[in-house]
């Protein structure tokens, strides 16, 4: 019971981290490899705001979200969009903007030149405190739930759901949905189909920012944290199946939990070789994801 815990506090992340990458791949089909980086931001934010603001981990969810976020529409608008319809350009550039984040955060963002150095920064690793609240464990069948992986569970729950509204609710919805589908039709009705690419990539990494916040809590923050996410959110999305909100979530608690049983039967790295094995064979044989069918 406890190993299930920890996986789904695992898909969860995943989740999270995929929900972002699946929002703007559907969209623009663009694969951004500084996605991951996304999460490291949002993992930093929550170290500076920590340090030198006395935010906690609450407050700091809807910071890194924005930062994040302000991050990602930077980086469609100054990148990614005079490099649209370019994949192998795009995908050259967003793996140069994740290098040169992680770089950034290792020179105190540019300050450590000047002998200027940022408590937070650096490539020292950095810990976050977690509330006294969230370190409690819960009792539950003779099993012990620690409170802050149920906490992450929940705040990915709520952000499904959000997630699931604005995508079928809203007129911002409708139109992603329609440019993911048909962008020239919908281009020549009238909607702006750049400002779509611009809000779906700020909010796909405001995502992973929120997740940075999540993962703080439980693991050292380092300027190269965020690239094995991006690994792991790809494998999300093609066993999940592209545009499929459901399944992403269950790809998501598949993952997360073969992860967490095979790294507790053996150990991490055997747990992460037999995932990516299990994603090869869904290549192999199920390429359109294993919860969408072949006519979609």
């Amino acid at each position: 019971m406890e190993t299930f815990v920890i996986g789904l506090s695992i898909a969860s992340i995943l989740f999270i981290v995929a929900l972002g990458l699946a929002i703007v791949y559907g969209t623009m089909k663009v694969i951004n490899l500084a996605h991951g980086e996304m999460v490291m931001i949002g993992a930093y934010v929550t170290v500076l705001a920590s340090k030198h603001l006395g935010l906690g981990i609450y407050s700091c969810l809807p910071l890194a979200f924005l930062v994040a976020a302000l991050f990602g529409l930077a980086i469609e608008r100054l990148v990614v969009r005079p490099l649209y319809g370019r994949l192998l350009d795009t995908l050259l550039a967003t793996w140069g903007i994740a290098l040169i984040l992680q770089q950034l955060i290792r020179i105190h963002f540019g300050f450590g030149l000047f002998g200027i150095h940022i408590d937070g920064l650096g490539s020292d690793l950095q810990n976050v405190p977690v509330p006294p609240e969230l370190q409690q464990t819960l009792h539950i069948l003779g099993t012990n739930i620690p409170v802050y992986r149920a906490f992450v569970f929940g705040v990915a729950v709520v952000l499904g759901l959000v997630s699931w509204w604005l995508i079928y609710k809203t007129r911002f919805g409708s139109q992603l949905r329609a440019v993911s589908a048909a962008r020239d039709i919908t281009a020549a009705c009238g909607v702006n189909d750049k400002r779509i690419n611009a809000l779906a990539f700020a909010y796909g990494s405001g995502l992973a920012g929120v997740a940075g916040v999540l993962v703080s809590g439980f693991m050292t923050v380092s300027p190269d944290m965020g690239a094995p996410y991006v690994i792991d959110a790809f494998m999300v999305v093609v066993a999940g199946g592209v545009g499929h909100l459901l399944g992403t979530v269950l790809s998501a608690g598949i993952l997360g939990e073969v992860q967490s049983f095979v790294a507790t039967w053996s150990n991490d790295v055997y747990g992460r070789t037999v995932l990516f094995a299990f994603v090869i064979l869904i290549l192999l044989f199920k390429p359109q994801g294993l919860f969408v069918s072949r006519n979609r």
